[in-house]
């Protein structure tokens, strides 16, 4: 009787086994893999801009220097084509949000309009791989320099054709005593254009008009353009020299073809560098 309630019981624990789900820890579900990020240089406001196109622009632009015969660090050429990437992609953004718009078809045509150049389909393959290029980088730095020179137009575009000027005349010598003993003879009375021809007999020391930015020198820019129409600075020295100038007249003018193109330079030069301030740039260490 033992034997057979033994039995009984064992088959029903057996039973209750068999009935009753064993719990299990829940599985969790595998989260998809992570991109891996591509190496960059620097981020400007959101877009990468990689290693593997800042070094093939590196020696792109050491290759340059070097047929040119120029000697350049690598600490100096690594920061020339860091800048000039961030400056292009700047202006590229800009030109987006300006609405320009370079559809697939234009940028085939450029593309097409290369190989042409160059001598042909293979010949633009074989040049795109000796810099550094597949078809695909290719295509995105052809589109981002297009977009940067139809920024970089717009801004020289805005630049005024005439602005106020100083009609400028110049005493330079190339040592201090000889400045010196000239603005002594100034303040004795001496005539400004006999001493100008004096120590510059093609020129006589005239500089014509200059605008706000012509002048290399800051420091020689803040005297002249603190000058009173027909009076002269002290002596200031620049790398050029030792300077005296005179204010002939003070008007608007138009602006001469090498002053105009000065000014453009500057204006998109004081444009990036507002862009930068105002932008989310990331340079990676």
């Amino acid at each position: 009787m033992i034997f057979i309630l033994a039995l009984g019981v064992s088959a029903c624990a057996s039973s209750l086994a068999s009935s009753t789900p064993t719990l299990q820890p829940p599985t969790a579900t595998p989260l998809p893999p992570t991109a891996t990020p591509v190496p960059s240089v620097a981020t400007v406001n959101g877009v990468d801009i990689t290693v593997a196109e800042f070094q093939a622009e590196l020696d792109r632009y050491k290759s340059a220097q070097t047929a040119l015969g120029i000697t350049i660090t690598d600490e100096e050429a690594n920061k020339v084509v860091l800048e000039d990437m961030i400056a292009q992609v700047l202006l590229a953004q800009a030109a987006r949000e300006a609405n320009f718009n370079l559809t697939e078809s234009d940028l085939q045509s450029r593309v097409d309009a290369l190989a042409a150049d160059i001598g042909g389909t293979e010949a633009l393959s074989a040049w795109q791989s000796s810099h550094g290029y597949d078809d695909v980088s290719f295509r995105i730095a052809l589109k981002r320099a297009a977009e940067a020179a139809w920024m970089r137009d717009k801004i020289i575009a805005d630049v005024p054709t005439s602005m106020e000027q100083i009609h400028l005349r110049q005493i330079l010598t190339y040592n201090e005593a000889d400045a010196r003993n000239a603005l002594e003879q100034l303040n004795n009375g001496a005539d400004f254009n006999e001493l100008a021809a004096f120590y510059d007999s093609i020129t006589l020391g005239e500089l014509g008009w200059v605008p706000r930015g012509y002048l290399l020198d800051a420091k020689a820019e803040e005297a002249v353009f603190a000058l009173q129409t027909g009076l002269y600075s002290d002596v200031i020295a620049t790398d050029a020299g030792f300077h005296i100038f005179k204010a002939l007249d003070r008007a608007e003018h138009v602006l001469t073809p090498d002053a105009l193109l000065i000014v453009q330079e500057m204006a998109v030069k004081n444009w990036l560098v507002d862009k930068r301030l105002q932008g989310d740039i990331i340079l990676t260490p």
